[in-house]
């Protein structure tokens, strides 16, 4: 018995029934997805209302049975935990994306019932969890980005396995746990796309890498990964960019990489690669090539200046050698280049801003000659150019000082003439200008004084003369350092420094000014240098400068002040913080300021335990810059011994009072005692009387002490044996007696150290003490003991000896120094953190100032 047929209408109805069904449930599934994301400030849940279809909400994809197949909520600002029990009850999903929002919470186990995902995405989110949930079920996966998701710990590499048909595997920037090179992602030869970099790789990259030829992108940055690379990665012709920065790699770059044709991004900056760029020479192709912070050697090919689509260059930092090719970077749109310490040679390529798109030009610190190419005068889009520490020479072409979008300029420590012409008054966004150590000449512009943002001016040490222009003291509410010292500048200093200005350096050394100090400097409330050494003041001394609470380098040595110091009616704090005091060489009289030395609380406290110390001024690094590209750095002249030593950087812990060569009288006080970590003391060429006190022997960390040219007398303190780092003692031409104290470091010092004392005896002198002669000991070498110095550990203390000879170089901080007993935290930390730099200079290689 045959059965009646199915009526076509009931086979509809079913049909429509079924499908309302699922719809049905579908909007549930939904509905729970957008109340567990409800706090998300997004309007893309406006549609999904019950009244709409589903395939009509926004993020939403169906196919032709109106089930959902596509989830799409990628850079929707959303926040909230993921319902994946739901989600994965979706049969028929296929693509999941959830990428660059603000998911939180554990993935849970639900996601592998998403079997029928091909495209999954969770990437940039804030998710939490110890490992990645097992995914060895989602088999159909062809797109993986877990990238940034916030997940650490172990993944589960052979989840990768069953996913053979991958071609996107993105799973960098998450905190897994070290692994070497995953074996399962080599077998996945259809990958086009790998992005593996900071995700715990460990170890070489294998030879089957190779292997993946598909690969149109390699990313393996910031891991911990070693050895040298494989040639087989030049079996990888279709790829588009390739990076390995950030690792420890070591050897040449390997042969095949000319077979890369189609690169057009290659990053192997910051590792230990070597040897030449021969194997590059043919990557016509290349759009950025970064290299930078690696030992290669050699000279650039002349086949990079015919890379036409070249706008990115970064050599920084390894050994090239030789010329620059003349056509460098002339074709393209050039963004920047970065060629800085290396050791090229010959002019700067004159048409890398040809195309008027250059930014940025870092060429500093190599062997550079001939004159800054006049062609970048009309470069208006360049925003920092830094070619100091050359041998560059000529005049500044007219045009670049009023470039109107830069914002760096740093041609200092070369061989430029000629003057700071009037067009700087278009610099309009100019806020660095370093022109220091040159031979500029001519007056400085009072048009320099349009340039409003200017935070760093320092043209010192050049042939600049006339006056200062008025409006300097006003004319940047965010100026911070201005150093206008060695130049041959005259007249008076502008008294138009405003309220609530931001400087916090002014130094004007080694000029030809006179008159008076201004009182407006006490707005410079900010204020840590001051330095007016080698002038022609005519002044008192500025009490002014009590109000000055962040002092800590005060120079007025070498003019004219004259006057008492301290010792009035005064109460408060001021000079707290003060560090480097030189008045000397002037006619200051009366007695010793002991009011100012109980204020010195600098010179008190001894953090070197517990606080690491930085150099002053090596904080600027503002708007528009990289790295250290902006840095200053303060420095200063100290005289020991007839010796004026140049410290190019000045660490918080240097401490120095130099009142020598004045006309102070009276007693040394007691109070100078307590200050327990003064470095050096000078209160030579005075006319102070009365005993040495004992108390000069709780400056433990003293290394330098001048009483000379005095008339103090009595018996040399036993106690100054103490003084273990003291490596430079003068006591000469006073009327001290008795015998000379034995030991210690009292056994280094030679015959000047006391001369014209006629009642001294003892060792070194040749004047017994008689019956009561101490024992004499052979003194050892001061050097024994300076591998521990600040000098011999890296500090980068550069030391310009401008006096007589060479003298007895004791090394300043030599006691900073010889740490058998005790090393100080701060030293520990600081050489560990030099150690843990693995960038070093080679030995015959100038020294530079290192970038972050």
């Amino acid at each position: 018995m045959s059965r009646p047929p199915i009526h076509p209408f009931i086979l509809l109805f079913c049909f429509l029934h079924l499908s309302s069904g699922i719809q049905s449930n579908d909007l549930q599934i939904l509905m729970k997805l957008k109340s567990a994301l409800q706090t998300s400030n997004t309007n893309v849940f406006s549609s999904w209302e019950s009244g709409n279809s589903i395939c009509n909400f926004t993020g939403i994809s169906c196919n032709s049975d109106d089930s959902i197949t596509e989830i799409e909520l990628s850079f929707q600002n959303l926040t909230g935990v993921l319902p994946l029990d739901s989600i994965c009850q979706l049969q028929s999903l296929e693509k999941l994306s959830f990428g660059f929002n603000y998911l939180h919470g554990p993935i849970m186990d639900d996601l592998k019932n998403c079997v029928k995902l091909q495209y999954l995405d969770l990437g940039n989110n804030l998710f939490t969890g110890w490992s990645v949930p097992e995914i060895s079920s989602l088999s159909q996966l062809r797109y993986l980005h877990l990238n940034a998701s916030g997940f650490s710990g172990i993944f589960p590499w052979k989840s990768l396995q069953n996913m053979t048909g991958l071609v996107w595997l993105s799973l960098g920037d998450n905190p897994f746990n070290p692994t070497p090179f995953p074996n399962e992602v080599l077998l996945l030869t259809n990958l086009t796309w790998l992005f593996l970099s900071n995700c715990g790789i460990q170890g070489t990259i294998p030879a089957e890498i190779g292997n993946l030829k598909e690969l149109i992108n390699l990313e393996l940055a910031d891991n911990n990964m070693t050895g040298e690379i494989p040639v087989e990665i030049g079996n990888l012709v279709n790829l588009w960019q390739l990076e390995l920065y950030n690792n420890s790699f070591t050897g040449k770059l390997p042969i095949g990489l000319r077979n890369l044709t189609k690169l057009e991004m290659f990053d192997f900056s910051n590792n230990y690669l070597e040897g030449d760029l021969s194997e590059l020479r043919f990557l016509n192709n290349l759009v950025s090539l970064q290299l930078y912070q690696n030992e290669l050697s050699g000279q650039v090919p002349a086949e990079f200046g015919n890379f036409t689509k070249l706008v990115d260059l970064s050599l920084y930092r390894n050994s090239f050698t030789g010329p620059l090719p003349h056509n460098l970077l002339s074709w393209a749109k050039t963004n920047f280049i970065e060629a800085s310490e290396n050791f090229f040679t010959g002019p700067i390529p004159p048409d890398m801003c040809k195309q008027g798109t250059m930014r940025s030009l870092f060429m500093f610190e190599n062997y550079l000659t001939g004159e800054i190419p006049a062609s970048f005068a009309n470069c208006s889009t360049l925003r920092r150019f830094k070619v100091n520490n050359n041998s560059l020479s000529g005049k500044v072409p007219i045009g670049i000082w009023g470039l109107p979008n830069m914002i760096l300029i740093d041609i200092s420590l070369n061989d430029i003439e000629g003057p700071i012409t009037s067009d700087i008054k278009n610099a309009k966004s100019l806020a660095y200008l370093f022109a220091g150590n040159n031979r500029l000449s001519g007056e400085l512009p009072a048009a320099i004084c349009n340039v409003s943002f200017l935070e760093i001016l320092d043209i010192s040490n050049n042939s600049l003369e006339g006056k200062i222009p008025q409006c300097l003291g006003n004319f940047s509410y965010y100026l911070r350092v201005m150093n206008l010292g060695m130049n041959n500048f005259q007249g008076t200093i502008p008294d138009t420094f405003a309220k609530g200005n931001q400087l916090r350096t002014i130094v004007f050394n080694d000029n030809n000014l006179k008159g008076l100090l201004p009182k407006s400097f006490i707005n410079c409330t900010n204020l840590e240098v001051l330095d007016f050494g080698n002038n022609k003041i005519n002044d008192l001394f500025p009490y002014w400068s009590e109000a000055l609470t962040n002092l800590q380098v005060l120079v007025l040595k070498s003019n004219k002040f004259h006057g008492p110091i301290g010792n009035h009616n005064t109460s408060g704090v001021f000079f707290f913080k003060l560090r480097i005091l030189d008045l000397s060489h002037n006619e200051f009289t009366g007695l010793l300021p002991r009011n100012y030395f109980e204020k010195f609380n600098a010179m008190m406290i001894n953090d070197e335990g517990r606080l690491e110390p930085h150099y002053l001024g090596e904080s600027y690094t503002g708007y528009g810059c990289k790295r250290q590209s902006c840095q200053y750095q303060d420095s200063v002249v100290v005289t020991v011994k007839g010796l004026e030593i140049k410290l190019q950087r000045i660490l918080t812990i240097f401490t120095t009072i130099d009142l020598s060569s004045n006309k102070f009288e009276g007693v040394i006080p007691e109070v100078l005692g307590r200050l327990t970590i003064l470095r050096l003391l000078n209160l030579s060429h005075n006319s102070l009387t009365g005993h040495i006190p004992s108390s000069l022997a709780k400056l433990s960390a003293l290394e330098s002490l001048d009483l000379s040219s005095n008339s103090l007398t009595g018996e040399i303190p036993l106690q100054l044996t103490n003084l273990t780092f003291l490596a430079m003692l003068n006591l000469s031409q006073n009327q001290l007696i008795g015998p000379i104290p034995q030991g210690k470091q009292f056994a280094t010092f030679e015959n000047n150290s006391y001369d014209r004392n006629l009642g001294l005896c003892g060792f070194p002198l040749s004047s017994k003490c008689g019956t009561n002669e101490l024992t004499q000991r052979a003194p050892p070498s001061i050097f024994q003991e300076d591998n521990d110095s600040l000098f011999a550990s890296g500090f980068g203390w550069k030391a310009v000896l401008i006096g007589y000879g060479c003298g007895l170089l004791f090394g300043l901080a030599m006691g900073y120094v010889v740490f058998k007993i005790r090393k100080p935290i701060w030293l520990v930390r600081f050489i560990e953190g030099k150690q843990k730099d693995k960038k070093r200079r080679p030995n015959n290689q100038r020294p530079g100032q290192r970038r972050n």
